[in-house]
């Protein structure tokens, strides 16, 4: 399992946001570029990137940021979300270095498109589900759907996405816990890895992640509490390498 720390990117400074609301964020660095350097020294090995800008507008809004980003840290690889409505978009982030897209709100309105992207762009493509109160939000978390988590993941199954990212929009920011159980069933229930988003608190968080992890949980965002201090990356990172090795040693 994977802990990416997340760099979520408003008018080019790094923020962090209470259940997706823009009017309340608060800025942890005027230099998004040196956050992830700071990450990379703590031992990441893949970050989490949002243009949160480019999700309410449809469109690209944070781009020479995310180039300093990419260039500021050459060995880490990048899955990035925000504004991606696009065939054009995909390519131009690929080409910039970024690993893998994140796509959320065009997903939903147009299933097909992910699709196409996943065809265009083998492995390359991730779908977000952003879930509130259950049901999938869109724009930014502006608009709630009447479907939930479950029956995208079961439309997506066959569409070739490398995972899902699982937001739960309720606990995203507010440090009250990772929802384990609602990750847990949609996991074993979906035919694609899920990566766990909202609510990340402390090292016991982790500890729960790594028990059900077998279920299809690929890995989780780590956004406040790594940026408050009450969960420290690199401790959390070596508990993660340490249930991998017990879990290896016991299937040897």
């Amino acid at each position: 399992m994977q802990i990416l720390p997340a760099i979520d990117l408003k008018d080019q400074q790094c923020v962090r946001l209470k259940q997706g609301r823009m009017d309340d964020a608060t800025v942890f660095s005027d230099n998004p570029a040196e956050m992830a350097q700071h990450w990379e020294s703590q031992g990441a090995t893949r970050l989490h990137l949002v243009d949160l800008n480019g999700a309410f507008a449809g469109e690209p809004k944070n781009l020479d940021t995310i180039k300093n980003i990419v260039a500021a840290c050459p060995k880490l690889t990048f899955q990035l979300g925000g504004g991606i409505r696009s065939l054009d978009t995909i390519e131009m982030y690929l080409s910039l270095g970024i690993d893998q897209v994140i796509i959320g709100t065009q997903a939903v309105k147009e299933p097909e498109f992910v699709r196409k992207a996943c065809e265009a762009y083998p492995n390359k493509i991730i779908v977000g589900l952003d879930a509130k109160d259950g049901q999938v939000a869109v724009n930014g978390w502006d608009q709630v759907t009447e479907q939930s988590a479950q029956y995208y993941a079961d439309l997506f199954a066959d569409s070739g996405a490398s995972s899902i990212v699982y937001t739960d929009i309720g606990r995203d920011g507010m440090l009250q816990g990772i929802n384990i159980e609602a990750t847990k069933t949609l996991a074993e229930n979906s035919q694609i890895p899920i990566i766990a988003s909202g609510g990340l608190h402390q090292l016991d968080d982790i500890k729960q992640l790594c028990a059900v992890a077998a279920s299809g949980i690929q890995g989780v965002i780590a956004g406040r509490a790594i940026y408050e201090g009450t969960l420290n990356l690199r401790e959390a990172l070596n508990l993660v390498a340490e249930f991998a090795a017990e879990k290896n040693e016991a299937n040897v």
